[in-house]
């Protein structure tokens, strides 16, 4: 049977049949539906035109079931059972989660954010699962909708509509160089940044459109190095005096690492908004609202901790 012929009957009925079972009355499944009693055999009637089994036997005052009746009875139970479960109201306890969690995130994020949220969300569902996969900003709405992302983690730079979003904190950026760069120990002014090599890393939520339009009208920077990972900027640096223009706390967390030297933008450059986006086909999800709640907590705390040490805003 197709699910529009099922969706064509009144499944209604079936809750009635194991009523009338428990029962073994009209009078009393009556009561107990908060039906007449009239309107009750009416339901009785049509269970016997739906299922063609006269159901009951009359034995007196007690309705008897058919073989038939007990045999539909014993195949609902459990269908019955995951329905009552599903629309109970529970409260849901993350330890006892065994869900998937898929989640599309910028590079940015996954070297910086994620790394301390994951701790707290592996301490609170030790049994979950989770799969990150890189953002593709034009394709977000898709991944989303139809590639089984649960949720993203970026910087929107377009129309999210229909997605859901809350912002997570401000993102600012900075510069790294070497120990060795003839401006280690000096200011950097705009003419140094724009004189000197830079290393271009592709930071997936358009920060150098950012970075160009906040320098538009003077000549462009002179990139000698396009690269996808901070790890072949890392390697040259000491060799050559490249300037690495990158988020500021992945800036912090790389400097810290390499023992580079950070420095700021010597132009004004507006932090920008991260945010936490999802489908609304998450929205009600009790995995998927703690999920959600976590990762702005952790997110939040954390990018608002490192606005206020670095002085950002």
């Amino acid at each position: 049977m197709e699910l529009e012929d099922i969706y064509r009957r009144d499944l209604n009925l079936l809750i009635a049949l194991k009523v009338l079972i428990e029962e073994g009355s009209v009078r009393r499944s009556a009561v107990r539906l908060n039906l007449s009693q009239s309107a009750m055999s009416r339901v009785l009637s049509r269970l016997r035109v739906l299922l063609n089994d006269p159901l009951f036997i009359r034995q007196g005052q007690h309705l008897q079931p058919t073989k038939r009746a007990i045999e539909i009875s014993n195949t609902i139970n459990q269908p019955l059972e995951s329905l009552r479960t599903l629309l109970a109201p529970t409260d849901f306890n993350p330890i006892h989660c065994k869900q998937h969690f898929c989640i599309a995130t910028t590079d940015y994020a996954m070297q910086t954010i994620l790394p301390y949220a994951i701790p707290r969300i592996y301490a609170e569902a030790p049994n979950i699962s989770l799969e990150f996969r890189p953002l593709r900003q034009e394709q977000m709405l898709t991944q989303l909708t139809t590639e089984g992302c649960d949720m993203a983690i970026c910087r929107p730079n377009n129309n999210i509509a229909p997605l859901a979003s809350e912002q997570l904190g401000l993102v600012s950026v900075s510069c790294m160089i070497s120990q060795s760069h003839p401006l280690a120990d000096e200011t950097i002014t705009l003419a140094d940044y724009l004189a000197y090599p830079h290393a271009l890393i592709a930071i997936s939520d358009g920060v150098k459109a950012l970075i160009d339009n906040a320098i538009s009208g003077y000549q462009k920077p002179n990139t000698v190095l396009r690269a996808y990972h901070l790890e072949v900027a890392l390697e040259i640096v000491d060799e050559i005096p490249l300037i690495i223009t990158v988020p500021a706390d992945l800036a912090y967390l790389v400097a810290e690492k390499h023992n580079l030297i950070v420095k700021p933008l010597p132009f004004e450059f507006k932090p920008f908004e991260y945010s936490l986006i999802w489908h609304p086909r998450c929205e009600y999800s009790a995995a998927q609202i703690w999920m959600r709640n976590v990762l702005k907590e952790q997110c939040a705390k954390l990018i608002d901790k490192r606005v206020q040490e670095m002085r950002l805003v």
